[in-house]
């Protein structure tokens, strides 16, 4: 049975931020012997998202309707808005409970931390926001100059980009490092695996 990979987006979401992962596990899926993965987007309301740059995007679902969730991404963005919402934030902690893993792209670590879901755990951000996130959460192991941070039930990455090879890398460790080696070789996508 298809893992279900929800994306939480949010307006002023990162395009590639969601549409990179959402790329890498669904061509995942096209070349694997039968589906791995059940991806959609998520996001608060199930409203349509003004994506950074006016991009338009339809969440498949909203907080009140999608199915569980099995494997769970936070994108980046701007993301200050999503860190006073508390439905926001318990939805993402009761949600990330739940999940067999959770990631974050870019700011989405912020995501993370102000809802409790990272706590002491070596991460990663974009680089123009290290300075912000170990400022916000000290207790955090915020490492730079890396494209991803596993740490087993959660993994983060850098910025935007960056978000391409960590869904590669956890394609690699859901369903095998032979499919995330094909689905990035169909994406033309120079992947340089930890």
């Amino acid at each position: 049975m298809p893992l279900n990979l929800g994306i939480y987006l949010y307006d002023n979401a990162e395009v590639l931020d969601f549409a990179g992962p959402f790329e890498v596990f669904s061509t995942a899926n096209r070349l694997a012997a039968e589906p791995v993965f059940n991806v959609f987007l998520v996001g608060e309301t199930g409203a349509t998202i003004h994506a950074r740059g006016g991009f338009q995007v339809n969440p498949t679902y909203g907080f009140s309707d999608h199915p569980a969730i099995d494997v769970l991404i936070v994108v980046g963005g701007v993301h200050i808005c999503e860190l006073s919402k508390p439905r926001v934030l318990r939805w993402v902690a009761g949600v990330a409970a739940q999940a067999r893993l959770v990631a974050s792209v870019c700011t989405g670590a912020f995501i993370l931390a102000k809802a409790g879901v990272l706590q002491q755990e070596t991460v990663t951000t974009h680089w123009e926001d290290i300075a912000d996130l170990r400022r916000d959460f000290p207790a955090l192991d915020v490492q730079e100059n890396v494209h991803w941070v596993d740490q087993g039930r959660i993994v983060t990455s850098a910025g935007i980009s960056a978000g391409i090879g960590m869904s590669l890398h956890m394609v690699g460790r859901l369903a095998g490092r032979e499919l995330a080696e094909r689905t990035a070789r169909q994406m033309e996508f120079d992947w340089q695996p930890l």
